[in-house]
């Protein structure tokens, strides 16, 4: 179906509920972090581990529920098969569907939700929208923003004539120094109007006190976009808690959804400030839709990531971030003990969530740490990934998933104590 088509017809049926016919997968919840039985069969929901190699790099993608990986299969077998009739008229309640479950699972309105194949396209068309700058004016970013993000803000350089003003976060952190750093960069640049809050580290796993930054920011007229690829769905995100006006969700990361499903969210009140997407025409049913562009998505994808929310919202993403906390502590905090590594997520359960990583004090360079992960994965079938672009310097990002176990964390510890 082209896009005009499906968004006018979107546009003619908000607000109505979708009724597309999706019965959500099974699951009964562990009753906590520590419940290896109740972990053990969420474990058993989804593909089974390769035989000698323990998963520590579920960051990249989360991999799908064996329940929605089926779905993903039927729904493409089925948009295959009915091709043009079925995108054409039957995709339009999936569509809504999907647009309401994210909606209610953030707190927003459908109508501040708009799809997109990951949170990189919804941030980019937020940040190369944003239409309150002038040339003189300046936007923010710090060393933890994704590389792609810190791109998008210094396109804005050249595009707008901003200065582009870059923060090195403090290590180690604290909640309070985190706020302090962000309000004293907003003192010493009065012309800052915008700037990127990433809720959720890819480099390090640090979790910023959003909340508290975003109205720092607001009472001085500034303006915040929250990439949140990674904080949603490992832990409950409320946008109208938090203060979110402007953001990006992934749901291939800790939904569970297909890769290929993202979500953009602009606060009702403040869709005038994100430009349409190149001239895109606006629907005045459905403003928010017009701020981004992704062409012709896969219908099979955003079918199967309802079934992917519904299922991640029987388990809770509250119950998903103490399991995710409890595994993170079971070697993050012993191993501060040890004398050849720094361990980079401080010990405050504000500032961290599952990701934690980890630098060789001896050698903070790429290469020291790219060995490190070849001999964790050689000698010890352990799977972890080099992150560059901190300014502390290269290291080794840590990320437990739904299949991790307790014994997991203890051989990375023994692995580390090893080195």
């Amino acid at each position: 179906m082209h896009r005009r088509h499906l968004l006018s017809a979107v546009g003619a049926l908000l607000p109505a509920t979708a009724a597309a016919q999706s019965a959500p997968p099974a699951l009964t919840p562990p009753t906590g972090a520590q419940d290896e039985a109740g972990w053990a069969r969420v474990a058993e929901a989804f593909p089974a581990r390769p035989e000698g190699l323990i998963n520590l790099e579920y960051g990249a993608f989360g991999q799908m529920p064996r329940a929605v990986e089926a779905a993903f299969s039927r729904y493409t077998a089925q948009v295959n098969q009915e091709g043009a009739a079925f995108t054409r008229r039957g995709f339009v309640p999936y569509y809504l569907k999907l647009r309401q479950t994210i909606a209610t699972a953030l707190n927003a309105d459908a109508s501040e939700i708009a799809l997109t194949r990951n949170a990189t396209e919804a941030l980019h068309a937020l940040i190369s929208g944003y239409n309150r700058l002038k040339p003189g004016d300046a936007v923010l970013m710090a060393d933890h923003d994704y590389d792609s993000m810190q791109t998008a803000m210094q396109w804005l350089k050249a595009r707008r004539g901003v200065e582009v003003v870059r923060l090195a976060l403090p290590h180690p952190a604290t909640y309070q120094n985190l706020i302090d750093t962000y309000e004293q960069a907003l003192k010493t640049h009065p012309a800052i109007r915008m700037m990127l809050l990433t809720h959720v580290g890819h480099r390090s796993g640090l979790r910023l006190p959003v909340r508290e930054i975003i109205a720092m920011a607001k009472a001085r007229g500034v303006d915040a976009i929250v990439d949140s690829a990674h904080a949603w769905g490992q832990s409950p995100v409320d946008v109208r808690a938090e203060g979110f006006e402007f953001a990006g969700f992934n749901l291939h990361k800790w939904i569970g959804a297909p890769v290929g499903v993202g979500a953009l969210f602009i606060r009702k009140d403040r869709v005038e400030a994100i430009d349409p997407y190149m001239g895109e025409n606006v629907n005045p049913r459905d403003p928010v839709s017009a701020r981004v562009h992704t062409g012709t998505a896969n219908f099979a994808a955003q079918m199967a990531a309802i079934d992917a929310l519904e299922l991640h919202t029987k388990l809770g993403s509250a119950t998903v971030e103490a399991r995710l906390r409890y595994l993170r502590d079971l070697w993050a905090e012993p191993a501060r003990a040890l004398k050849t590594i720094d361990i980079l997520t401080p010990a405050d359960p504000r500032l961290h969530i599952g990701i934690t990583s980890l630098r060789l004090k001896a050698d903070p360079s790429p290469e020291a740490h790219t060995a490190l992960t070849r001999r964790l994965m050689e000698a010890h079938g352990l799977f972890t990934v080099t992150r560059t672009g901190l300014d502390g310097g290269a290291c080794v990002r840590v990320t437990p998933g739904y299949s991790s176990t307790p014994a997991d964390m203890a051989k990375l510890l023994s692995a580390l104590r090893a080195l």
